[in-house]
């Protein structure tokens, strides 16, 4: 009887196990709609934010190099100081934010580390967390994660997907902690100026809050430089900046971030990464370091150029084919509207794949303002992108003959 008992109270699979949070987080949108490309030939990727370049080769060498000489241990858990001295450098130079690499600047495993890290630090249960959406995909679920409140707030392609301060007051409440900002924009490639960031950082002091501004492509914009929130007037104690190089400098598989900000924040971050993850690996650290040289500086340059020629060249292909297209001014994404097809963004994705073997990520996965969308990355070759857009092209003609 008593073992009758015993058992009647074990759980019925592993499932029951986990934790409510983690079973109530649903997977990557991304990472599902290009686990179906794997069982296709013949498929043009316009989908995973990678760099089509391979990391310079002075910067693979370096890695190397501190290999040879046996550059193989542990680190100071906040990163080389070497390596935070040259961010710090960087970012002061690059984007007028000046940071003591000291106590203000820690080396994290990715930029998404750096937000995980940071959110941990900074939530209540209960928390809300202000995102403007649409969005990169991890926001959200990290947030829940970490025992807060995401709230979304929707921008829209005819204001070209910037954040409006009457959006953002709208959505605060007695609960609202922290405002995640990424311009330049994954997905829609938005950025926002001087004068667009000026009513943000008003409200912004008016409602006490805190910010984590992503701005992992600041490199990558297009006709005007990049103004980084933590520039702003009397925003930089209130705002922890989040970058790294797997963009600008083609670095994805190092997985090399960082974060900068106010000591006491920084501080509470590097608690939790003491205990995680102690550093970042000492020769990915090397390499960031080559990366940050004029030499560095300077291949991140010429990659910038090619993403400009593509970005020009698949705007007005859609628009071509009779997709709108905003232009984006930053980061390497197209975002269409293929709403004149009459199909939802998940339908366009999943047929295109089908019928034109052109792999795309649909919108509804960033988040609010995203359906009617495709996030379409042209951080690939032009022949490439030249026959996806002539595929989409054939496609979407044979969706408006009936």
């Amino acid at each position: 009887m008593i073992k009758d008992e015993v058992t009647s109270n074990h759980r019925q699979s592993m499932a029951d196990y986990l934790s409510p949070l983690a079973r109530s987080i649903k997977p990557s949108g991304i990472r599902r709609f290009f686990d179906l490309v794997s069982t296709r030939k013949d498929v043009i990727t316009l989908g995973v934010g990678e760099p089509d370049f391979v990391t310079p080769w002075h910067v693979r060498d370096a890695a190397v190099y501190a290999l040879e000489k046996g550059k193989t241990q542990y680190t100071s858990n906040a990163g080389m100081p070497e390596l935070r001295e040259a961010i710090a450098q960087y970012l002061n130079d690059s984007f007028a934010v000046p940071y003591n690499p000291a106590n203000e600047v820690l080396v994290t495993v990715g930029g998404s580390e750096a937000i995980d890290l940071a959110l941990r630090a900074l939530i209540s249960p209960g928390d809300e967390i202000l995102i403007p959406e649409p969005c990169y995909i991890s926001y959200s679920p990290i947030t829940t994660l970490s025992g807060g409140k995401a709230v979304g707030i929707e921008t829209f392609a005819k204001d070209n997907f910037k954040l409006k301060a009457e959006s953002l007051r709208a959505a605060i409440t007695p609960k609202s902690k922290v405002l995640i900002l990424c311009y330049p924009s994954n997905p829609t490639g938005g950025i926002m100026t001087y004068e667009d960031w000026l009513p943000i950082a008003k409200v912004v002091e008016e409602n006490d809050l805190i910010v984590i501004s992503d701005e992992i492509y600041a490199e990558l914009t297009y006709g005007s430089k990049h103004v980084s929130f933590a520039a702003m007037p009397g925003m930089k104690d209130r705002t922890l900046l989040v970058s790294g190089f797997s963009k600008a400098f083609a670095m994805t598989g190092w997985r090399m971030g960082y974060a900068c900000g106010h000591q006491d924040l920084i501080g509470a971050m590097l608690k939790i990464h003491q205990y995680t993850v102690m550093c970042a690996p000492i020769m990915a650290q090397y390499a960031a370091l080559e990366a940050l040289t004029p030499h560095g500086l300077e291949e991140k340059d010429r990659m910038m150029e090619s993403y400009n020629q593509r970005r020009r060249l698949v705007v007005k292909g859609f628009r071509q084919i009779g997709l709108e297209c905003h232009e984006p001014e930053g980061a390497f994404y197209a975002f269409p509207s293929v709403t004149s097809t009459g199909l939802t963004s998940e339908q366009f994705a999943q047929r295109l794949l089908e019928e034109g073997n052109v792999a795309a990520v649909p919108g509804d996965v960033f988040g609010l303002g995203g359906e009617g969308h495709l996030r379409c990355s042209y951080a690939t070759s032009v022949a490439q992108l030249t026959e996806a857009l002539d595929r989409i092209g054939q496609f979407v003609h044979k969706l408006k003959q009936g």
